[in-house]
């Protein structure tokens, strides 16, 4: 897994950015506490400003990881295996980009190999690096169909997404236990219904199946 410089962070459209101090991001941290009504020198509060930013290097560690390097070693000896490959039911957490909100679910992940196919954690850790990241749900599904098709040219890749937005369940309109669901169809899995079909009736209907 390659990494960028910890020195700077890369955006989505790949424009570099100049990452703050850890002291800038603590005095950050001590700055929304106080806006927050809180007195961030009491004792219980001394070392959130650290905690979070250790949060926040976890929560956004997508941006330090390279999905497309994730997907670099294939394996070819699988005796002409040209079927769907599913991996179903990933959980993945990420944070809405509006509100720094969770998003809390699971993906469905499927591609039909042409002559090659990836270790199943890679369909995982894919999944990952970009949920790591602040997102929206519909870009994160398509992001992780279109690498899968970029890298490894099969013959076709699904994915589907259930998520439960804490930026709807926690404020707002306050509806918890609501999901959403996101699709990216690309090869096969748009151009023949058949092969869609299949791969929905393997991952089952989207539901509410967050517990």
């Amino acid at each position: 897994m390659n990494k960028i410089d910890t020195t700077s962070l890369m955006t989505l459209d790949a424009k570099p950015i100049e990452r703050p101090t850890k002291d800038d991001a603590e005095e950050a941290v001590r700055t929304l506490l106080r806006w927050a009504g809180e007195d961030p020198s009491r004792e219980g509060l001394l070392d959130t400003p650290g905690r979070v930013t250790r949060a926040y290097r976890q929560w956004f560690r997508g941006y330090e990881e390279d999905p497309i390097a994730m997907l670099q070693r294939t394996f070819e000896e699988v005796e002409g295996y040209d079927e769907m490959v599913v991996l179903r039911d990933i959980r993945f957490e990420s944070y809405c980009e509006h509100h720094l909100a969770p998003i809390i679910g699971k993906a469905h992940v499927g591609y039909i190999p042409t002559d090659r196919v990836v270790g199943i954690s890679k369909l995982a850790r894919l999944v990952d690096a970009y949920a790591k990241r602040m997102q929206v749900q519909e870009k994160l599904t398509a992001q992780v169909a279109n690498t899968l098709m970029e890298v490894l040219k099969p013959q076709g890749v699904a994915v589907v997404m259930e998520g439960e937005h804490h930026c709807m369940s926690t404020r707002g309109v306050h509806k918890p236990g609501v999901s959403m669901v996101t699709s990216t169809m690309v090869g096969a899995f748009r151009d023949d219904p058949r092969t869609r079909k299949e791969f929905m009736d393997i991952i089952g209907n989207p539901t509410n199946r967050m517990a």
